[in-house]
């Protein structure tokens, strides 16, 4: 549970290293909150209750509007995690391709060892101590 809120605890933190763990475990928790409104709506809307689908899916766009940053600022860790530019977020503007490219920046494993971005977040070895 601590790798699902961890983007929340570091909800301005632009800068430094996310694993793969903290990314898809927070977008894992972000996808059960929204599936469990969308759930609650559909039964509420079946029974007429117009006034408990207005509050859940007022929920849900807080959630949405409270979730926006802490996705950016993933994100850009994770690029940063494979010493990459954080502006790379960007791509997902490109309509279409652009979430497909993300979806696979976001699978791949970071770069071992320190980068310029700060320390491997797995700890382990430094590739460079037998060199």
């Amino acid at each position: 549970m601590d790798w699902m809120i961890l983007p929340y605890q570091r909800y301005f933190e632009f800068t430094g290293r996310s694993r793969r763990k903290e990314y898809w475990m927070f977008t894992l928790l972000q996808f059960l909150i929204i599936l469990g409104i969308v759930a609650l709506a559909f039964a509420f809307s079946s029974q007429g209750e117009d006034v408990a689908m207005a509050i859940l899916y007022g929920g849900l766009g807080i959630l949405v509007l409270a979730s926006f940053i802490p996705s950016l600022a993933v994100q850009v860790r994770r690029f940063h995690d494979q010493d990459l530019t954080g502006w790379l977020v960007l791509l997902g503007f490109i309509p279409y391709l652009g979430g497909l490219i993300i979806l696979v920046f976001m699978c791949i494993d970071g770069k071992r060892g320190p980068n310029k971005y700060g320390p491997d977040p797995k700890g382990g070895v430094d590739p460079n101590v037998f060199a």
